[in-house]
């Protein structure tokens, strides 16, 4: 099963990240407390643990969480809050969507080049792994959405600079979901466009595989603005 998204959809991620933030202003979570883990969310709004992510990435991006590995996910001291931030980027907005889209495009190849330089053995497995994965999803009548997102990911991951992590993460609730979700909303009526996604993912592969950092930005620019274009195909879709 699939999240779906319409324009005028409230992504599943809002009311999680609302009352996680409620809970930090009203100070029933105060600095250093570690937030409820991630089965408790998933069971208290009946959502999977991708969204569950997802709502806890938005948190992190403005700066009230951070991540501690092995142990969980914990409020930050007041005053950490990052200066800059996006307001929720909307399908049916189109001159915001086409700003946000220039700057991940701009920071997606630049994090993919560098990939291509620094990727080490394991990150070309977590890489390859994503990529299969899709691959059986695809193969599954399935979108592979949650790969998708692994794989991006994991590229970004690959160009060992963490500033770029973090970015990621944030631009991940304002756009890369959106792109997601349009996939899957047109899948069903262009499973071609699915296929060819598949076939730009593997381009990227192959040439941060090859250790080629201008073919491996190439391949990441084309990915991004045809994802772009298929924004606009889902865009101009009657709503259903």
């Amino acid at each position: 099963m699939h999240d779906t998204l319409t324009p005028s959809a409230q992504p599943l991620t809002t009311p999680i990240a609302t009352w996680l933030k409620h809970e930090i202003e009203q100070r029933r979570l105060r600095p250093g407390d570690k937030l409820p883990s991630e089965k408790q969310l998933c069971g208290q709004f009946s959502v999977s643990r991708s969204v569950v992510r997802e709502a806890v990435s938005q948190l992190k991006s403005e700066g009230l969480v951070s991540s501690h590995q092995g142990r969980g996910v914990f409020v930050n001291e007041r005053g950490t809050r990052q200066s800059f931030r996006l307001d929720p980027t909307r399908l049916d907005d189109e001159e915001d969507l086409a700003y946000v889209l220039e700057l991940l495009i701009t920071i997606e190849v630049a994090a993919t080049r560098l990939a291509a330089l620094r990727r080490t053995p394991d990150d070309l497995k977590r890489i390859r792994r994503a990529l299969i994965g899709m691959e059986y999803a695809i193969a599954n009548d399935e979108l592979g959405d949650t790969e998708d997102y692994l794989f991006h990911q994991s590229i970004v991951d690959a160009a060992q600079n963490p500033h770029f992590i973090a970015l990621n993460e944030y631009l991940e609730q304002h756009i890369r979901r959106l792109i997601r979700k349009a996939r899957s909303n047109t899948a069903q009526y262009h499973q071609g466009l699915v296929e060819c996604v598949q076939q730009e993912h593997q381009a990227i592969f192959r040439a941060i595989e090859a250790g080629d950092p201008d073919a491996a930005a190439g391949a990441a620019e084309a990915h991004l603005r045809n994802a772009a274009e298929r924004l606009s195909t889902y865009m101009a879709q009657p709503p259903k």
